[in-house]
């Protein structure tokens, strides 16, 4: 089993900065992608940012040159650095956790998930 614990959300305003954390306990495997997504109200839950085991990273269009990405993989820890936010990206954050073996994905965990508010 998997235990993702987030934390770091809160109310922020238009502009300011907001760093989240989710520590991933239990059986980790070797290979693996951390990653944050995120659901808004009304709408469907959307990928923000992972980064692998090997460090590729990815992010959504929408956020690249705000958002920053990172792990520890000694901590299993991945954190998400959120710089000039916007009103827009007020939702649910949940971290993920995606088990790779052999190219595909065996399974995938889901933290609780932390409310970022962004105020205009």
């Amino acid at each position: 089993q998997v235990q993702l614990v987030e934390s770091g959300g809160g109310l922020v305003q238009a502009g300011g900065s907001l760093r989240l954390s989710c520590a991933a306990s239990g059986t980790i495997f070797r290979v693996n992608i951390m990653g944050w997504y995120r659901q808004a109200p009304g709408k469907q839950r959307e990928l923000v940012a992972t980064i692998s085991s090997r460090g590729n990273i990815n992010y959504v269009d929408s956020v690249k040159g705000r958002f920053t990405i990172s792990r520890d993989n000694a901590k299993n820890t991945v954190y998400l650095q959120m710089n000039s936010l916007k009103p827009e990206d007020t939702a649910v954050y949940y971290c993920n956790v995606a088990h790779i073996q052999y190219g595909t994905i065996l399974s995938q965990h889901w933290g609780q998930g932390t409310q970022v508010t962004v105020s205009s």
